[in-house]
């Protein structure tokens, strides 16, 4: 039997990049009367950033199944008469409410939307070219070079979904999570009597009384060794992070409800992310099935601080009462504390150059963008981006790392032959 493909898709990585500039116009002014009117191109338009959005419509991040890549629209290139191109238009990706976002190069989080609406830029769109009328100087009243927009910013990212509920149901497989979930809600998650039924995590919102209620997750069972990963373990554990309350669901007709009340309570502990320090009830399950009294007794004795529910999904007993008692909770209960990734800052060198095979690499964001942006078969343009690569040293890089006259230097896909000025 093959694995099972869930729809429930929680984590994902996506390329996104911001629209190119539009470039630069090169163009004159000639108008009947006015001798020698000079540069007259205007600039190239913004290219369009994209931006996460995220909404309250969304459940997964299913709708990245099939696209992973995200480009917004370049710039409009400028206009005569010094008109400046239109700006790309933005693409807005909609993603679920409680989407972590990271850079999948550095594990840097860049975003953390846990609100409805809340959105962030992740690739911004390039600058317009200028156009030649910037260039105008005193010897140079007639400039023929403009600008290429610049590219717009692109990187990966990784999206994973963190759930947002005021409660979440834990327990053992098959302790009847879901069945309470579908009695309690109007969601209805797959239910059987066999364990593991639960193998993604469902929402549910319950209605206490008028103007009174809460989001209840039901979530996958836990097993011994969750913490480090067996089982489903962290695909469940992260889930139950951001939940203000932790219902508890033991199976009170089971052969050992306390062996099992221990091992879920000690694989929250072993996680850690504040799951052990978070507001616990219990829902002591299945008191319709024989032996049940006898052991809710014990699991009283054996939690004698904690507020114990006994309820049964099947027959619909103590369910009310068990849904006031999550909703009291939850207004007290303190908002949990969300933890994310330091900041990771990382020093950048301007430029590096390299030996490659016979000739010399120049790497460095700041060079590449210089030379995106330059026209190549400009004369103008290309002397104006040999004197930037002077004043940045490179050309004394490129020297002292041995390039002589003629040797060929690469700069993205280009290749030039390095002179010593």
């Amino acid at each position: 039997m093959g694995a099972r493909e869930t729809l429930f898709y929680d984590h994902v990585k996506i390329f996104v990049s911001g629209g190119k500039g539009g470039d630069g116009l090169a163009s004159f002014r000639r108008e009947k009367y006015i001798p020698r009117g000079g540069p007259w191109g205007g600039d190239g338009g913004r290219g369009g950033h994209v931006i996460l959005h995220a909404s309250s419509q969304l459940a997964t991040l299913a709708d990245f199944r099939y696209r992973r890549h995200y480009r917004a629209e370049k710039g409009g290139s400028g206009g005569t008469k010094n008109r400046t191109g239109r700006c790309g238009g933005d693409l807005v990706v909609r993603v679920p409410v409680g989407t972590l976002v990271r850079s999948a190069d550095t594990g840097e989080v860049l975003a953390d939307l846990v609100g409805d609406g809340h959105s962030v830029i992740v690739a911004r769109g390039g600058r317009g070219g200028r156009g030649n009328i910037h260039f105008a100087t005193p010897t140079n009243r007639a400039p023929a070079m403009a600008e290429r927009g610049e590219p717009g910013a692109g990187l990966t990212l990784e999206l994973e979904l963190k759930l947002l509920a005021d409660a979440g149901l834990v327990g053992m497989p098959n302790a009847g999570k879901s069945t309470l979930l579908s009695r309690l809600s109007a969601a209805r998650p797959k239910v059987g009597d066999y364990p593991f039924t639960t193998l993604e995590p469902s929402l549910g919102v319950v209605r206490v009384e008028e103007g009174v209620g809460f989001v209840l997750a039901d979530l996958p069972g836990l097993v011994e060794g969750a913490h480090a990963g067996a089982g489903l373990g962290h695909e469940f554990l992260r889930h139950i992070e951001r939940t203000r309350l932790l219902v508890h669901v033991v199976d009170v007709g089971g052969l050992d409800p306390l062996a099992d009340a221990a091992l879920v309570e000690q694989e929250m502990a072993l996680y850690g992310h504040g799951l052990a320090s978070r507001p616990v009830l219990m829902a002591a399950n299945k008191v319709d099935l024989p032996g049940a009294a006898e052991n809710l007794v014990r699991l009283k004795e054996r939690y004698p601080d904690r507020e114990i529910f006994p309820v049964s999904g099947l027959t619909g007993e103590g369910l009310a009462e068990l849904a006031r008692g999550i909703a009291r909770a939850t207004k007290t209960a303190p908002a949990p504390v969300l933890e994310t990734a330091p900041v990771q800052y990382r020093f950048e060198p301007r430029f590096t150059v390299d030996r490659e095979g016979e000739g010399f690499r120049v790497r460095g964001r700041e060079v590449e963008k210089h030379l995106a942006m330059t026209d190549l078969d400009n004369e103008e343009a290309v002397a104006r981006f040999q004197r930037i690569m002077r004043i940045m040293g490179v050309e004394e890089a490129l020297h002292e790392a041995g390039a002589g006259e003629g040797a060929p230097v690469f700069i993205g896909d280009s290749e030039f032959s390095f002179f010593d000025s």
